[in-house]
C-alpha cells in the first residue's frame, strides 16, 4: 500500500475513534446497544425461519 493511501487511511480510523468517544461518553451507547441487541435478535429469528424454509424445500424433493 502506497504511503498517501496508508496516511489517508490512519487519518479515517482515527476520526472514527474520536466520533465513537464521542458516542460512548455522551450517554448515547446505551441507547445503541439496546437498538443493537434488538437487531440481533430479529436477526437471528430471520435466520432461523430461513434455515427451516430452506430445509422444509429440500426434504419435499
Amino acid at each position: 500500500m502506497p504511503g498517501p493511501a496508508r496516511l489517508y487511511w490512519a487519518v479515517v480510523f482515527f476520526i472514527v475513534a474520536i466520533v465513537a468517544g464521542i458516542f460512548g461518553f455522551g450517554g448515547i451507547a446505551n441507547e445503541s446497544a439496546a437498538i443493537a441487541k434488538i437487531l440481533a435478535v430479529i436477526g437471528i429469528v430471520l435466520a432461523l425461519v430461513s434455515f427451516l424454509f430452506h430445509r422444509r424445500r429440500w426434504s419435499r424433493n
